[in-house]
């Protein structure tokens, strides 16, 4: 029989480095530092709505956007950020944050069109664009003095084109950790504005932020609200990330939209898990403080390490990650000490430079995620130091 053929645009996307990584991880019995997501559960309250939901019934079909006690959920817990969502209209549910991002891309592009996209990037962006026939125009995030990678507001202004449709924003965000200041964000929704690009914000993020670092919504500036499509997930909130319970928050225009495309890619997704999601929404953000506490304290505990083992640790402010510059341990390219890790010294990571367009500018960082429980960071660092 004939092999399938593969659309020209997806080829690129046919394997992924997370597989790759994770199967030389399990042959070699590593650490799994390169994938993010915890080894721990969300909050007891929530796991028992769950469970209420699963055995009272809720195993059906829900309603298209989402259930409504979990919309309106969604739009209480907006309104920290000083925005408003009509939970009939301006909020659908999906199947996580990365079917949420597809569906807008498919909704709210056309062939030809460009999408502004940051680099490094989380790795399903470039297919999505691909899917929808759209052309992505990568600028790079660039190092400060003290290490923090920032957003090139003068890149992001020359990448601007009369074909560009959007832009893709990620704060916090995956994979460098770095959180965009109010000052960046300013400038961002200034050039949307200027331009008339609507911003697609992925927020996974959103409450894993450390430190003084503040996660501010790109939507809550000026004139951004008729533009801004807000993404965000129960996954990394609650670490529940196999739920797979995103949600968008637009204008009823642009959710209309990204609501035809998704309805034709799940339908729906999660019932009886979208009540608990609403449940851990409305009280159990104080377990998230407690959450974020501690991811604090396992960013340190790696960081620090990490430091121990030779390696340049750069900044991070939030999510579940720390990048490393290798060139400290004799390497030039991350990849190549990537590939060896798990068979050296047990232990696995991702380079950042296959996030990227432009591999040779970012070849040195190495990405790990501190997500796990402390014995499982301490043990990582023990074999790490090894290749001291």
């Amino acid at each position: 029989m004939r092999e399938p053929a593969l659309v020209p645009r997806l080829r690129p996307f046919t394997s992924t480095i997370f597989a790759e990584m994770t199967a030389l991880a399990v042959k070699h019995d590593a650490v799994n530092l390169g994938q993010g997501f915890p080894d721990t559960d969300g909050p007891d309250g929530m796991l028992e709505a769950a469970k209420n939901a699963l055995f009272g019934g809720a195993n059906q079909y829900p309603p298209g956007p989402g259930r409504p006690e979990l919309r309106a959920a969604i739009a209480r817990h907006r309104l920290r950020y000083g925005t408003e969502y009509d939970p009939d209209t301006e909020i659908l549910v999906t199947a996580g944050a990365t079917e949420a991002i597809a569906a807008a891309l498919l909704a709210l592009t056309e062939p030809g069109d460009e999408v502004i996209v940051i680099e490094p990037y989380y790795d399903s962006y470039a297919a999505a664009v691909a899917m929808a026939g759209a052309e992505r125009r990568v600028v790079g995030l660039v190092e400060g003095p003290d290490g923090r990678l920032g957003l090139d507001v003068e890149g992001l202004r020359a990448a601007v084109t009369p074909r560009t449709r959007a832009i893709l924003v990620n704060s916090p965000h995956n994979p460098t950790g770095t959180v965009f200041t109010r000052a960046e964000l300013d400038a961002l929704a200034a050039l949307c504005v200027e331009h008339d690009l609507i911003a697609i914000c992925d927020e996974v993020y959103e409450h894993l932020v450390f430190d003084d670092a503040e996660h501010i919504p790109l939507v809550a500036l000026p004139g951004m609200r008729p533009r801004t499509v807000s993404i965000s997930s129960a996954g990394k909130t609650f670490n529940c990330t196999g739920w797979k319970i995103g949600w968008v928050c637009s204008t009823p225009e642009l959710v209309a939209a990204v609501k035809a495309a998704k309805q034709f890619i799940t339908f729906v997704s999660g019932g009886p898990l979208q009540p608990a999601v609403a449940y851990a929404l409305d009280h159990e953000l104080p377990w998230v403080d407690g959450l974020r506490a501690s991811l604090q304290d396992k960013r340190d505990r790696l960081s620090a390490g990490l430091a121990d083992a030779g390696f340049a640790v750069r900044p991070t402010a939030g999510t579940y990650f720390v990048c490393v510059d290798v060139r400290p341990l004799g390497f030039a390219d991350a990849a190549d000490l990537a590939w060896e890790l798990p068979g050296r010294v047990g232990v696995a990571a991702v380079p950042v430079k296959v996030f990227t367009d432009h591999p040779d500018e970012w070849k040195h960082l190495l990405r790990f995620a501190f997500c796990k429980r402390n014995e499982v960071i301490d043990e990582a660092i023990t074999r790490l130091r090894k290749l001291v």
